[in-house]
């Protein structure tokens, strides 16, 4: 997994209290993505835990598409 540096700026209150931060919109955008990808990986960790059945993919969207 490779580092992501921020370009972080902070906003204080008036007494220097660190209260909020702003990043540009690319860093935004990326710090999505991560987190994004971060909730697969668990999402797919709980899965492997888990001990229910396997069904295969297309099953598993009919039955999706069933409940609906």
């Amino acid at each position: 997994m490779s580092t992501i540096t921020w370009n972080m700026r902070y906003v204080t209150d008036e007494k220097g209290i660190r209260v909020g931060v702003l990043l540009d919109i690319a860093d935004y955008e990326r710090l999505l993505e991560a987190l994004e990808e971060l909730e697969a990986i668990r999402a797919y960790d709980r899965a492997k835990a888990s001990q229910d059945e396997a069904i295969p993919f297309e099953q598993a969207v009919e039955e999706i598409e069933r409940a609906r």
